[in-house]
């Protein structure tokens, strides 16, 4: 009788083991707060473009930021270009074009800063998603002069490098970039480089049920690195959710996608990981395909994303409002993030992070 104990006990001790650490999780989820320091729009009420979407941002040595975005007529006109400015949080100098390869439409600006403090812009250019160029031009000088725009991958189509979201630096050395591909169904992968930037190259497509997902497929990876080696993804989605991916050998391989529970109306995702593990995400939460981008929320995991609490609504706005394609970045405590509003301008914010 007492050998048949003895398990029991054990299987009780773990029980008792795992919901404290459950607790504890959320007890420190409960406690987490973000004080605002700054919050701005970016663009001046006159300016030389009509629309503007998808920014990218960068935090400079100085306490100052870089912000990119795509402006022109709309989305997809010939006259669309890359956009750039620089500020404290508070004021923003005049909008540059900074880049404009030919007369096609330009797109998704990432915005990376290297280890030697240098800053890369990469940009897509093309007619259409399918047949994208990935460009780049590269600053020594924080942003006030720029090289000549190269072509990534020479010849290739359909996007290679960073498709929207920002590289990560990985515990070897390597930059892992979040790349997907719009040919038909939307398929995601992720771009290696191993010599800063030099060559890339690109892992296989990630394995899914496109049919399971009633839409398109997914793209737009946000990464994070958890332990040396261990890599993830989060995945904008057709599906009403955002979608998840790990990997175990430094972004070579990728399990299958699976959904986790936070909706996606088929919007841009972006993610940081902040020193001490905390991961703040920014997301509209709709569960339709093409559906509603009037909310936008920064969402917190304390347990490396298996589960998340929502931190503040930055936007909560009426139907046919446009908060999107958040961008977000982080250095010590901090984070800020920049997302389009309403495609007539970009906003900034600016929050210290408050989790001991």
């Amino acid at each position: 009788m007492k050998k048949n104990i003895i398990p029991l006990i054990l299987v009780a001790l773990i029980a008792c083991l795992q919901s404290c650490q459950n607790q504890q999780k959320e007890e420190a989820a409960s406690v987490i707060s973000a004080d605002i320091i700054d919050s701005s729009f970016v663009l001046p009420e006159v300016r030389p473009f009509a629309q503007a979407h998808a920014s990218t941002l960068v935090h400079l040595q100085d306490d100052t930021f870089l912000i990119a975005w795509f402006g022109g007529t709309k989305e997809k006109d010939n006259d669309v270009g890359i956009w750039l400015t620089k500020g404290d949080g508070k004021q923003w100098s005049a909008p540059v074009e900074i880049a404009k390869i030919r007369e096609v439409p330009h797109w998704n600006p990432v915005l990376f800063k290297d280890a030697n403090n240098d800053i890369i812009l990469f940009f897509k250019v093309g007619s259409e998603i399918s047949i994208w160029e990935t460009w780049y031009i590269k600053s020594s000088d924080q942003g006030a002069t720029w090289s000549t725009a190269q072509e990534l991958v020479a010849g290739d189509k359909g996007g290679r490098g960073p498709v929207r979201n920002k590289p990560i630096v990985l515990s070897d050395g390597s930059w892992l970039a979040g790349a997907s591909n719009e040919d038909g169904v939307w398929r995601p992968f992720v771009d290696i480089s191993k010599d800063q930037g030099k060559t890339w190259e690109a892992s296989e497509y990630l394995t899914f049920n496109v049919d399971s997902l009633g839409g398109e497929g997914m793209i737009q990876p946000t990464l994070w690195e958890s332990d040396p080696g261990n890599v993830h993804m989060l995945l904008r989605s057709s599906g009403g959710y955002i979608y998840r991916s790990d990997s175990k050998d430094y972004g070579k391989t990728w399990n299958p996608p699976y959904k986790i529970d936070l909706p996606n109306p088929n919007s841009g995702i972006d993610l940081v990981k902040m020193e001490d593990g905390l991961l703040c995400l920014l997301y509209n939460p709709d569960n339709k395909n093409w559906g509603s981008r009037a909310d936008l929320r920064l969402a917190v995991s304390t347990d490396n994303g298996k589960t998340w609490k929502d931190l503040i609504d930055l936007e909560k706005g009426k139907e046919g409002d446009e908060y999107s394609y958040p961008a977000i970045i982080q250095w010590g405590d901090h984070i800020a993030m920049t997302y389009t509003w309403n495609r007539s301008n970009i906003a900034f914010k600016h929050f210290k992070i408050n989790d001991k």
